[in-house]
């Protein structure tokens, strides 16, 4: 990955087009001077854009419709009209057309960034049980990149001061217990480790580990997970350098002075990282997918059809999310020069050993 002098490109996929994904992307681009920071590339059509435009009466916006993201015109909102028939919006629920639209915005936004042809993802929710297809088969963004980018994908919400990752992603409560073990959690440290220093420019970060069970097992009382597989996957972390700390109690972690202590935090499931932190930072906050090769972000809320069509959606967490790519990006780029930089004078000091200690690697 090379830093770029010139604007990066930052691809966007639509999501569902019945929920609030269009809606937000719309009142984003309402403000002309936000193009003079990135080449949007919107991967739609401008018939759904310009259908969604006028529902919401947005009329100081308009679009450079292309053909290919290479394309791409830098002072513009490009979008590549990947379909070409007029669209038919049902907002507030999902529809065979509308998963049909948000599939294939996805999947092109993909190849794009695979091909280099994008710097940068933002992906708009999607409804990940209604998108399913013969050619789509994931739970959710996070384990379709993967699939198609490689890597090893670890789910983490971030914003100013509150960054949770997720050791076990998009899977039933029931499965968690059966998912975690001392290797796949001290993974999940060393990974994040390397992300909070590679991605978020934190030199030695501190990192929170939560137990399993209430209050944390209670010393085995209520369970045995933290004694059996969490602390031991901390200990060794902590033995490698790694500033890992824990497993502290969920119920009473998320609490200012404590959770502002940390740099990152990695939750045992889905439910106890996210809902404490939509809770404090709903509107601002950002789902990034690190441990891949490439930078996808996305807003941090679903397709909200509660309120899809009303004209009421934030575009806050959208827009944080363009500009936290952005950031990771050149964030990453500076890392790996560096790192380049550091490697190459140890070669000509005549220093074999290159073996980055705060990178992932396998036992």
């Amino acid at each position: 990955m090379i830093l770029k002098n010139n604007k990066l490109k930052v691809g966007i996929s639509v999501g569902d087009p019945n929920g609030i994904g269009v809606e937000v992307i719309l009142k984003t681009f309402q403000k002309k001077e936000i193009l003079e920071f990135f080449t949007p590339i919107i991967f739609a059509s401008t018939k759904l854009l310009s259908y969604q435009k006028n529902i919401f009466n947005i009329n100081n916006i308009y679009f450079q419709g292309i053909f290919k993201p290479e394309e791409a015109i830098p002072g513009k909102i490009n979008v590549v009209n990947l379909w070409k028939d007029n669209v038919s919006i049902e907002f507030g629920k999902p529809t065979k057309e509308g998963m049909n639209m948000a599939r294939t915005s996805l999947i092109a936004a993909v190849e794009a960034l695979e091909n280099n042809l994008i710097d940068v993802l933002v992906t708009c929710p999607i409804n990940k049980e209604a998108i399913q297809s013969s050619d789509f088969q994931f739970p959710g963004h996070t384990e379709y990149l993967e699939h198609k980018l490689g890597g090893k994908a670890i789910m983490l919400l971030e914003n100013e001061d509150l960054r949770i990752a997720i050791a076990t992603h998009n899977i039933a409560l029931s499965e968690v217990n059966k998912k975690l073990s001392k290797e796949l959690i001290k993974k999940q440290i060393i990974a994040l480790n390397h992300t909070l220093i590679q991605d978020f420019c934190i030199e030695k970060p501190k990192i929170a580990v939560l137990g399993l069970n209430p209050h944390a097992g209670d010393h085995g009382f209520l369970g045995k997970e933290e004694q059996q597989i969490i602390e031991p996957a901390i200990k060794e972390s902590f033995d490698r350098g790694i500033l890992a700390f824990g497993p502290y109690s969920a119920d009473s972690f998320f609490i200012p002075y404590i959770y502002s202590s940390f740099d990152g935090i990695l939750a045992m499931y889905h439910d106890q990282g996210i809902i404490p932190f939509k809770t404090l930072a709903y509107e601002n906050g950002v789902s990034y997918t690190a441990g891949l090769p490439f930078i996808r972000t996305a807003p941090n809320h679903g397709t909200a059809y509660s309120i899809a069509g009303k004209g009421i959606a934030h575009a806050g967490s959208f827009e944080k999310a363009i500009f936290d790519a952005i950031k990771i990006y050149k964030n990453r780029s500076e890392y790996i020069d560096l790192k380049s930089n550091a490697l190459q004078k140890i070669k000509i000091e005549g220093i074999d050993s290159t073996i980055d200690e705060d990178l992932p690697t396998e036992d």
